[in-house]
């Protein structure tokens, strides 16, 4: 599992139409959600083939994802990782480019020839491209791999194929992913993806009544409503709020105790933490599941559960190092 480091020199290009000159371009192209160890072979081989050739390694994503654009309809699609976390993983990588595509309508309308000829070599001149065996591209999907091999010769581009098995093992492990984080399996899931599952968003008021009681929480928003959220219940996570990383308690779900409104939330208790941090951003690390959501008699019996699940918490977390925090942070 890598240890997140904060101080990353990768740019971040998000208006293709100002792009550098990149030198030498090793790309690879792919939606990347979760950032799992599929991804991560991929990168790695990106990063060390520019490298070895003294040019520069360039990852090119799209926001936002192709299917919310060509099945706007569909309703079926889940984020493992929005742009903006994505974008903190990729910063371990010590990749130098993410160039972050945006993804339109008519960017989807684009023929395979003018992929190519307008958007890949106009706007990055690669001198190698690692693509998977099963990469397609162009309006409706025409351009593949041996498109991209026999467009290379008049190109000055290589075509490196990646390994058969590390395309397969990323569409088995993004299903695995999912269907773990669905029923609360953190432990499987931070195996496959290499790294703990993460929440960005930012603190905003609630109702207090977690502080009535002496467990005052942080309320979690996020802008991106396609992200994939657990089930409903208490897990052991950590918090990093300006570089430093703290342990917490976080509920997700309906509140039956307090309220029948049904509108479900994300609360986080952080642990020995009295700052005022409304409006400010929290990067969530679920370490483990505790247990699933119940409603209690009264305030007392919810009170007393929850001095349980902290001290669960801080069992799991003990014996958990997070991987948020660099050597120069401390854990609270």
């Amino acid at each position: 599992m890598f240890t997140f480091v904060e101080g990353s020199f990768m740019r971040v290009h998000t208006d293709i139409s100002t792009l550098p000159a990149f030198k030498a371009p090793v790309i690879t192209i792919g939606s990347f959600d979760g950032l799992h160890r599929g991804h991560q072979a991929i990168l790695n081989q990106v990063k060390n083939l520019a490298k070895e050739t003294g040019g520069e390694s360039v990852i090119i994503t799209f926001d936002p994802h192709p299917r919310q654009v060509i099945y706007p309809k569909a309703g079926d699609l889940s984020l493992i990782t929005t742009l903006e976390e994505k974008i903190y993983l990729m910063e371990q990588f010590e990749v130098d480019h993410l160039v972050v595509v945006p993804f339109t309508v008519e960017f989807a309308q684009i023929s395979a020839d003018e992929y190519i000829e307008k958007f890949l070599i106009d706007k990055f001149r690669p001198r190698y491209i690692v693509i998977g065996y099963d990469h397609r591209f162009g309006l409706n999907r025409q351009g593949d791999i041996h498109f991209l091999k026999w467009y290379s010769h008049k190109a000055n581009y290589e075509i490196i194929e990646l390994d058969e098995q590390i395309i397969d093992n990323i569409t088995i492990s993004s299903s695995k992913i999912r269907k773990a984080l669905e029923r609360s399996d953190l432990k499987t899931a931070t195996g496959l993806l290499n790294h703990p599952f993460i929440l960005m968003g930012k603190v905003i008021k609630g109702n207090r009544i977690g502080t009535s009681i002496g467990y005052p929480t942080a309320n979690i928003s996020y802008q991106n409503k396609i992200k994939l959220i657990p089930p409903d219940g208490i897990y052991a996570v950590y918090v990093q709020h300006n570089s430093l990383i703290y342990k917490g308690v976080l509920y997700i779900g309906v509140k039956p105790t307090v309220t029948d409104d049904n509108k479900r939330v994300i609360e986080v208790h952080i642990i020995d933490f009295e700052q005022d941090i409304y409006d400010e951003n929290v990067t969530i690390e679920f370490i483990d599941f505790i247990r699933a959501d119940v409603k209690f008699d009264n305030l007392e019996a919810m009170r007393a559960q929850i001095t349980l699940d902290k001290t669960a918490a801080l069992e799991i977390l003990n014996r958990t190092s997070s991987s948020l925090h660099s050597k120069s942070e401390a854990i609270l």
